[in-house]
């Protein structure tokens, strides 16, 4: 009977972790609105998931126009830049379109020193960046 309990008990608590990170997801007349909703994304088996979720998105399109939306995000690790690379690099083979909105002004520093703000197309706002797509199609 005690062996019993203790199994359960470590299976409610394996069952109860949160799967991280989250995004959300919204189809819009001109593109595909990527938001991250959690604030840090700094695990290596978060961006992994983060990766996943995202390139699964991208493979049920021909031609994609997608936003990622930073609004929630304040910290974020070096890999996650790594990621935002082979994501841009999956979008254009699709002959799609890429654009970041919303980004921290910190995280926005490390765009900067890195020289990402030459790579991606980077918008103060979801109607900026919107619009962008609207423009260049």
């Amino acid at each position: 009977m005690y062996h019993f309990g203790v199994t359960l008990s470590f299976f409610m608590e394996f069952v109860m972790v949160p799967i991280k990170p989250r995004i959300s997801v919204e189809y819009a007349e001109n593109a595909t609105i990527v938001t991250f909703t959690d604030e840090k994304i700094l695990e290596e088996r978060d961006i992994q998931a983060l990766q996943e979720s995202i390139m699964s998105v991208i493979e049920q399109a021909d031609h994609l126009n997608m936003i990622l939306d930073f609004c929630n995000v304040s910290f974020l690790s070096s890999a996650v830049l790594g990621l935002l690379i082979r994501i841009s690099k999956k979008v254009y083979e699709r002959q799609g379109q890429l654009k970041l909105c919303k980004i921290n002004p910190k995280i926005y520093e490390i765009f900067k020193i890195t020289r990402l703000t030459n790579i991606f197309d980077i918008y103060p706002d979801l109607k900026s960046a919107a619009e962008s797509l609207s423009a260049s199609d």
